[in-house]
This record gives C-alpha cells, sequence and structure tokens, in this order.
C-alpha cells in the first residue's frame, strides 16, 4: 500500500490543552499556597507545559497508533486493493471509523448479492436440469420399449418413433431457446433493423396461429380497423418472434371462447405501443416481478403441459431490450393480462407535389 501518512493533530492538541489546564491549575494552587504567585511563572508554565505535552503526545500517536492503524489499513487492502491503496493513513479516529463502516457495508451489498446469484443459480440449473430430463427420459423410454421387442410390431414402432421424434423436437426446442437467450444476453445477436408495417406483421402472426387459437375458440383480433400502415424501425424477424411468444401465450393461457386483442397506439412523437391483451386465467400479482426470469412458471403443476421451454418471456424481454425498448405486464387474476411494449416509429414526411409548383 502507498506509505502517505495524513497526519492529524486533533488529539493531541485536545490532550495537550486539557494536560495544561489541569497542571496549571494545580500549579496557580500550589503556588497561592506558597504566597509566590508571579503571573511570568504561570505564562511561562503553560506554554512550556502545552509544547512539551503536546510534543510527546503528538509523537506517542505517530509511532504507537498509527502502527496498528496502518495494520487495518493493511488488512482491509489484503481484500480490495484498489479501493485503498490511494487512501492516506490517517490517525485520526472518526475518519478511521467511516472507512472501516464503508467498507464493511460494501462487502455486505456484496455478499448479499453473491447470495442472490447463487440461489439464482441452483434455481436456473435445477430448472434447465428439469427440462431437459423429462424429453430424454421420454425418449429414453420409448427407445428402450423398442428394443426390448416392441419393434417386431410395425404399428408399435411407428407410433413410438413418432413420440420419440416429438421429444427430441422438444430438446431442440429448448437448447435453440438457451443459445437465443445467451446470444441476447452477452450482446451477441446482430440485429437486422428495418422499416415495416407493424400491422402487417401481426396478421402474419394471427394467420400462423389461426389454427391453434380455433382449437379452443378463441378469437385473435385487433381492438379496431386499421386502414393505414403504421411504419416502425426494427429488427422484423425478432419482433415476429415477440408477438408469436406473446400471442402463444394468451391461447395457452386463455379461456375458452376467450379473445386476444392486439392495439397500436401513439405513445410519443417517435415512439408506438403494441398491447397484447387477453381474458385468460390472468396472473397473480405475486409472480409479475419474476415473470421474465428464465424457466420461470406461474403454474408449477400444469404449466408444462401446454409445452414451450419456459424461456418465452426471458426471449421477448431480452429482445425487446435489445431494440433499447421497453416491455411492461400488467394483469388480474382470474380476469386476463395485458403485454405492452413500444417501438420506434418511422417518421412520415410530407409529399410534396412538385407538378403544381409554379415559378
Amino acid at each position: 500500500m502507498a506509505e502517505n501518512f495524513k497526519k492529524s493533530y486533533r488529539f493531541a492538541f485536545l490532550s495537550s490543552l486539557y494536560i495544561t489546564i489541569i497542571l496549571t491549575l494545580v500549579m496557580s494552587v500550589f503556588l497561592y499556597a506558597q504566597s509566590v504567585i508571579n503571573p511570568k511563572y504561570i505564562i511561562g508554565f503553560v506554554l512550556v507545559c502545552y509544547i512539551v505535552s503536546f510534543s510527546i503526545i503528538q509523537y506517542r500517536v505517530e509511532r504507537f497508533i498509527y502502527r496498528r492503524v496502518r495494520k487495518i489499513y493493511d488488512d482491509i487492502e489484503m481484500l480490495e486493493a484498489d479501493a485503498i491503496e490511494d487512501t492516506p493513513v490517517t490517525t485520526d479516529m472518526r475518519t478511521l471509523i467511516k472507512e472501516v463502516e464503508k467498507f464493511a457495508q460494501q462487502r455486505k451489498t456484496e455478499i448479499e448479492t453473491l447470495k442472490i446469484r447463487e440461489d439464482y443459480r441452483k434455481e436456473f440449473m435445477g430448472n434447465v436440469s428439469h427440462e431437459l430430463k423429462t424429453p430424454l427420459f421420454t425418449v429414453q423410454g420409448y427407445i428402450l420399449t423398442l428394443l426390448d421387442g416392441a419393434m417386431d410390431d410395425p404399428a408399435i414402432l411407428d407410433k413410438y418413433l413418432n413420440r420419440a421424434n416429438k421429444g427430441v423436437e422438444r430438446l431442440i426446442y429448448i437448447v435453440n431457446d438457451l443459445d437465443m437467450i445467451t446470444k441476447l444476453e452477452v450482446g451477441d445477436l446482430n440485429l437486422n433493423y428495418t422499416n415495416f408495417d407493424i400491422v402487417e406483421l401481426v396478421q402474419s402472426v394471427f394467420d400462423l396461429f389461426e389454427m391453434k387459437a380455433a382449437k379452443k375458440n378463441i378469437a385473435l383480433t385487433f381492438d379496431m380497423n386499421y386502414s393505414e400502415p403504421i411504419l416502425v424501425h426494427a429488427d422484423r424477424e425478432r419482433i415476429q418472434q415477440v408477438l408469436s411468444n406473446l400471442v402463444v401465450n394468451s391461447i395457452k393461457y386463455g379461456k375458452e371462447d376467450g379473445t386476444t386483442e392486439v392495439s397500436v397506439e401513439d405513445l410519443i412523437r417517435n415512439k408506438a405501443i403494441v398491447r397484447v391483451t387477453d381474458n385468460g386465467e390472468g396472473i397473480a400479482q405475486a409472480h409479475i416481478p419474476r415473470l421474465f426470469e428464465r424457466f420461470y412458471r406461474v403454474d408449477k403443476s400444469g404449466s408444462r403441459k401446454e409445452g414451450g421451454s419456459g424461456l418465452g418471456l426471458a426471449i421477448v424481454k431480452h429482445i425487446i431490450e435489445a431494440h433499447h425498448e421497453r416491455i411492461y405486464v400488467e394483469s388480474d387474476y382470474r380476469v386476463g393480462s395485458e403485454f405492452s411494449f413500444t417501438l420506434e416509429k418511422v417518421k412520415k414526411f410530407p409529399v410534396v407535389d412538385v407538378s403544381t409548383k409554379t415559378t
């Protein structure tokens, strides 16, 4: 550590003052008792006593206390050199206490953060193993059954191979989503910005999942008739992925004979907000803060029967944030949910008819 020593005279000053006052009073009483009081003697005694006391105390502070204070700084420096190495060593106890308290608070915060991250890591690893284990065991079970002799029956062979293939497809789906979210988190995914009509994109997503919605008789609709295109500036493929995830979620957790409604509204001059609203199960408020975490599921028991990797909303959040935009969620349990996100609008410039201009 740096050997810079910031001297402090406060302790020596006050201690010398107290000693001088007490000894002066004692000296005055003694001289008064001897009837030889002389102001010159008292003033001289005060000066000599103060100077000697100050010098001795300051010397002892610097030689004795300083060594112990420096040891404290050295111990702190071993834990975090960057924060302490340029700090001058001082014998001022108040400054030292503040330094140590500040250091202790920083370490406490770091430890709490590390504990949270460790809990999150354990939960994440448990979720990953569970998500991968289920399809793996499914595929293994079908293959082992076939190897035990079931492959001799053509009907069973065909059925079990198809089921095993679905398990493999689910594994690929999970791995692809994991790869996608990893790239998003490390900023390794390039966005291809283009101008496109968000209304047309929503309609294409509706067409894509029309049959899936029809199985639960859920209507996919706009909130109004959009007669003119609404141009936005973003990565079309990624925004389609966002809309697909949100629409699929609304279908999965929507009520029979329900609706999934999409609206596109002006937020501010250069921003549009896209809202995906359903009248499904809704989400309890306790779950909303963790809704965009990887593998977090609101319904722990029955949600996996709906399929999916458990990464959909996490991917949605990362894609929107990669566009430097915001995503919001509002939900009432047993009433419905609304997911909304912002996008940059394309500025419209007035078209000038140059053929009517005159010179």
